[in-house]
């Protein structure tokens, strides 16, 4: 039987389980139900009530009032309405009568073949699989506090092999809500993805209004939805709005998405009735698309008993859905990366292919092609196309100041010979000058994957050339009459060589997944590893776990293994993605690096001070949402030794700046075994703020601290290692 033919006949046998006609989201409530309230707080300044089958949330959303009324009556929906108020006004209805939606797409992961928990290379969308509409049948409701913000939760979520709870998390002095289905299951070796969004029983919005991945602004009456339609729109949102007001519905930004080798926009939107071919009204919402960019898809994990958390947010808004648009993209800064003062913002790993391009145009220029001269002198063709590419407008309009590109992807081998291998780096550092400008900075980098075992990244302060192999006719290096050093490198011993003569440095790409399985592990102990021009391993969120409260576990922990294995080492942000176009949706998969630098050096200059910054662990990594401006043990940075003046005591001070409310920051520190967590819970916090912290920690007997913060969407940023020296220890 087909998936599509699955999925009719569970949506059928839901619709008879709660003898539905129109509403598969299924809620079969208990209206005797008590609200347990024995977690609550009103001094957090959210108002629960329940009177009869109905449970109040009201909370302050800054000039304006929120209110969210549940009704657990049978057979009504669950959301009886959503309804906003100026401070001294009344509430009115922006909308009544609707009923959350939670669907579940349940495959087989290969745990023996795909090296367990930790893979990407695995290919679901090709595997059999089962699809499932939740039912939400609660016989619990319970509401909790935390500082200025309340949790009500719901039991009784089942959606195939997923059981959990339904919840809400409201935060005082903000406009939006997290919901979430909290579930897990028993079943082995899951893999899953998962659909969420709300519909409306009767009266449905009058419009609906998203930004094309395009970029323009769109707006589309309800009634022009006859059925469910997929959207691709930029900032991954869409708003339904009424006479009243709007809902603006969106994902947590960047943990929503599971990793692939694509950005390409798969139309993670839905509007429109009869959604996946059911019986559902009217409704819109946010989906995975299965066959992701149909290459490797290997969707989100399971593991047995863990809590997957499906979440998105509901943003609510008195005025236009332009408006409440407007609001959510305020909370990524626009799908734009802050400028910091006395940073830069570094991005690095990007297969865009741009040379591969060039390379094919040579064969066949066109009669308007630009001529461009390469660095040894002789003439290139750039056809209008690639004159100003996707990527490097993309990368411009993110307000990135400098792209590491890691080209030749595609089949760059020691087999390649010298004249092509050459030819291939002069059109690749020829367009990385000519594109750069004074808003960006695009440098030269490689993934050659030889000679050391697993996958690494090369980058050089200044265009190098050199070939991956060495005949043993063939010197390390030799003169070439245009180029200059041409080197070439044939084993683990010449990288080494290389990287010290140019001054250049290298790093595990993906450690530990992917190509890079089992590395840097593996050559921990090796002289090239051991050496300054080594910097570590790469980080990205993956694989993706919705039970984990951070991303990118898989290298955090590396990061910790490294520094307690003793040699000073770091983790650079990485993308690793190809092709990039302006209509993609690369800003859920991005990560950046602020780097401490005065200044983004010109491309004519040369980048050592790049090099410099990352070498000497001057730089946080962040998705965005979170900075950190400022970190010090004893007023010394990240990436430094300081000579602690107690021997088990040290003041930690970080400034922090943020667009989401934050959940909580650790100072996470080792002594070359073991590893301590010092967690700081940060839900007192606001949006849009900035606070310093001063922590005097005890320090006893540890090798080196770093920090890192997390907010409620599971945005992040995190720091290099501080290396502590105890006074007595040099006595």
């Amino acid at each position: 039987m087909s998936s599509h033919a699955i999925n009719r006949v569970v949506v059928s046998l839901v619709l008879t389980f709660v003898g539905y006609s129109q509403a598969s989201t299924a809620v079969a409530a208990d209206s005797s139900i008590t609200l347990d309230l024995a977690g609550y707080d009103a001094s957090c300044g959210i108002d629960v009530a329940q009177s009869g089958s109905t449970i109040e949330i009201t909370w302050p959303m800054g000039e304006q009032q929120g209110r969210f009324t549940l009704d657990l009556s049978e057979d009504q929906p669950l959301i009886q309405s959503i309804a906003t108020a100026s401070i001294d006004g009344s509430f009115q209805s922006i909308a009544e009568r609707l009923d959350p939606v939670i669907f579940v797409r349940v495959g087989d992961r290969d745990l023996e073949k795909r090296a367990g928990w930790t893979v990407f290379f695995d290919r679901m969308q090709s595997k059999p699989s089962e699809s499932h509409f939740a039912t939400i049948s609660p016989t619990r409701a319970t509401a909790s506090s935390q500082s200025q913000r309340v949790t009500l939760s719901l039991d009784g979520v089942s959606a195939g092999p997923f059981k959990g709870e339904l919840r809400w998390t409201f935060y005082r002095g903000n406009p939006f809500v997290l919901q979430e289905a909290v579930v897990s299951t028993e079943r082995p070796r899951t893999a899953f993805l998962y659909d969420m969004g709300m519909v409306f029983r009767d009266t449905i919005p009058e419009r609906m209004t998203w930004t094309q991945a395009a970029g323009d602004i769109t707006s589309a009456t309800s009634e022009q939805f006859a059925t469910s339609r997929n959207v691709a729109v930029q900032g991954r949102s869409v708003a339904a709005e009424s006479d009243i007001g709007s809902i603006a519905l969106f994902p947590p930004p960047h943990r929503y998405f599971y990793p692939l080798d694509y950005s390409t926009n798969l139309k993670n939107i839905w509007i429109g009735p009869n959604y996946r071919d059911s019986e559902l009204p009217f409704g819109f919402g946010v989906r995975h698309e299965s066959r992701g960019d149909n290459r490797y898809v290997p969707w989100f994990n399971a593991p047995p008993g863990t809590q997957q958390e499906l979440g998105l947010f509901l943003l609510l808004s008195s005025d236009s859905a332009n408006e409440a648009l407007a609001q959510v993209a305020k909370l990524t800064r626009q799908d734009r990366f802050e400028p910091l003062p006395g940073h830069a913002v570094f991005s690095s790993h990007y297969h865009v292919e741009h040379t591969r391009e060039l390379l094919r145009a040579q064969d066949k220029p066109s009669s308007d092609s630009r001529i461009g001269l390469l660095p040894s002198g002789d003439e290139y063709a750039i056809p209008p196309p690639l004159e100003d590419p996707g990527f490097a407008r993309v990368f411009r309009d993110l307000g990135i100041d400098i792209v590491h590109l890691a080209e030749f992807h595609y089949g760059n081998t020691p087999r390649k010979k010298q004249k092509e291998r050459l030819h291939h780096l002069e059109l690749l550092h020829a367009e990385c000058r000519r594109l750069s400008d004074d808003r960006l900075l695009l440098l030269p980098g490689e993934e050659p994957n030889v000679h050391l075992g697993g996958h690494w990244i090369s980058f050089f302060p200044k265009p190098v050339y050199w070939v991956l192999n060495r005949p043993e006719s063939k010197p390390f290096v030799f003169e070439h009459p245009k180029l200059g050093p041409v080197y070439h490198v044939g084993s683990e011993a010449d990288v080494l060589r290389l990287l010290r003569a140019e001054r250049g440095l290298a790093w595990t790409a993906h450690p530990r997944i992917k190509g890079s399985t089992g590395y840097p592990d593996r050559y921990r102990d090796r002289l090239f590893y051991q050496s300054d021009r080594f910097l570590g391993g790469a980080w990205k969120s993956m694989p993706a776990d919705l039970s984990e409260p951070l991303l990118g576990s898989r290298v955090l922990n590396l990061l910790d293994d490294m520094s307690n294995w003793g040699d000073r080492k770091y983790t650079p942000g990485e993308v690793d993605v190809f092709q990039i176009e302006p209509d993609h949706e690369l800003y859920g998969h991005m990560n950046v690096n602020y780097l401490r630098l005065d200044r983004v050096p010109r491309f004519e200059e040369g980048w050592q001070s790049l090099l410099d910054a990352l070498s000497r662990g001057q730089f946080f990594v962040t998705t965005g949402e979170v900075l950190i401006p400022r970190f010090a043990v004893d007023e010394v940075e990240s990436g430094a030794t300081v000579v602690l003046s107690e021997s088990n005591s040290a003041t930690v001070s970080v400034d922090l700046q943020w667009t989401f409310p934050l959940a909580y920051a650790e100072m996470v520190m080792g002594d070359g075994q073991d590893i301590k967590r010092h967690r700081i819970d940060l839900t007192e916090t606001n949006a849009y703020g900035q606070q310093s912290l001063e922590v005097d920690l005890d320090v006893s007997g540890q090798n080196w601290l770093r920090f890192e913060v997390w907010d409620i969407a599971t945005n992040g940023a995190f720091t290099q290692p501080v290396w502590l020296q105890h006074k007595d220890w040099g006595q």
